[in-house]
């Protein structure tokens, strides 16, 4: 079976190909490199620099490689970014998926992935939210998510498609075999900064607000290890070639972490203290934001291997420093 991965020289769209290839599925790429590296895709893997818009592109690749599932990352990511250019991620996350998605309807692709968010929840407070949760987005990010998820279910209703869009928490860590990891340039994910300010390649580390209404007074995150998250999509696939019906899931173990919290992990983990700045708070950061994650492990079977903070730090410590030996070569 051959599945398109778009964004797959991306940090999580490069795991996704490397647990594709693990389980035997023929692979395809599809990444403008705009933010991802082609060194990060397996050779494995078959690589095509385009845009997930072009529609007569996707529908060659489709019937090229008999693309049968698609697993959608493209997208842009950052929540402050998103605040300071709504129209840019509108464009990039919901009208680029609106085409992507019409351009696979019309080749025959059945089976979709699709990269969510918890974002699309906004304002929640400490304890765990659930997927019929009501959902207020407070970023242009998690609004332009939330309409790509509007668009999948009414696009299921209308058409044989069926999707699974997994609501990613906090995603961090690297693969624990040292094949991949987060390789983003001016990365903001807490804990690839935390793992880059122990190794000196930061001055230091800021910490965005320490007024919240949380235990330490720092936002709280549930942190998912990738390695975790991309065994889930590897589930959601097996879940619709059984003949699951569409589903959107949280994709966290269900507890969560604050900011200090992880800072004092990395510096316990890393043994090297550096310094931490306390800046105001970002806009679009709601204090807390913890999955109820008792659907996917119901519905998709998933069984999470790696729910350790230590563990995640880890990981993301040593991908940090093989990056670093790659950047001097």
């Amino acid at each position: 079976m051959a599945v398109l991965v778009t964004g797959g020289a991306g940090y999580i769209g490069s795991h996704m190909v490397l647990a594709l290839l693990d389980a035997d599925f023929e692979v395809v790429v599809l990444d403008d490199l705009s933010t991802g590296f082609d060194w990060l895709v397996h050779p494995e893997a078959a690589l095509v620099r385009g845009d997930v818009a072009d529609a007569a592109l996707v529908r060659g690749i489709v019937e090229r490689y008999d693309i049968e599932a698609v697993v959608h990352f493209a997208a842009r990511i950052v929540v402050p970014e998103s605040v300071i250019d709504p129209l840019g991620y509108y464009h990039a996350n919901t009208a680029k998926s609106r085409a992507f998605l019409e351009a696979l309807i019309a080749a025959g692709v059945r089976q979709i992935i699709f990269s969510s968010t918890a974002a699309v929840y906004g304002m929640v407070g400490c304890d765990p939210v659930h997927e019929d949760a009501a959902l207020a987005p407070i970023s242009p990010y998690g609004r332009s998510k939330l309409m790509t998820e509007w668009m999948l279910l009414d696009a299921a209703m209308a058409h044989p498609l069926k999707y699974v869009a997994l609501r990613y928490f906090n995603v961090a860590g690297a693969d624990p075999a040292g094949r991949a990891g987060q390789s983003t340039r001016a990365a903001t994910h807490l804990i690839k900064v935390a793992a880059e300010a122990a190794l000196g390649k930061r001055a230091g580390l800021d910490i965005f607000g320490t007024d919240y209404p949380t235990p330490d007074g720092t936002c709280l995150r549930d942190y998912i290890h990738v390695t975790d998250l991309v065994a889930a999509h590897l589930d959601a696939l097996r879940y619709l070639r059984t003949g699951g019906a569409s589903r959107v899931l949280n994709c966290g173990y269900g507890w969560g972490y604050s900011v200090r919290e992880v800072v004092d992990t990395v510096k316990r983990v890393s043994g090297i203290d550096f310094p931490v700045r306390i800046c105001p708070r970002r806009v679009g950061d709601p204090p807390a934001i913890v999955a109820g994650a008792q659907c996917i492990r119901s519905d998709l079977g998933w069984s999470p291997k790696l729910a350790d903070l230590d563990v995640i730090v880890a990981h993301a410590l040593s991908w940090e420093r093989q990056l670093g030996e790659r950047n001097r070569m």
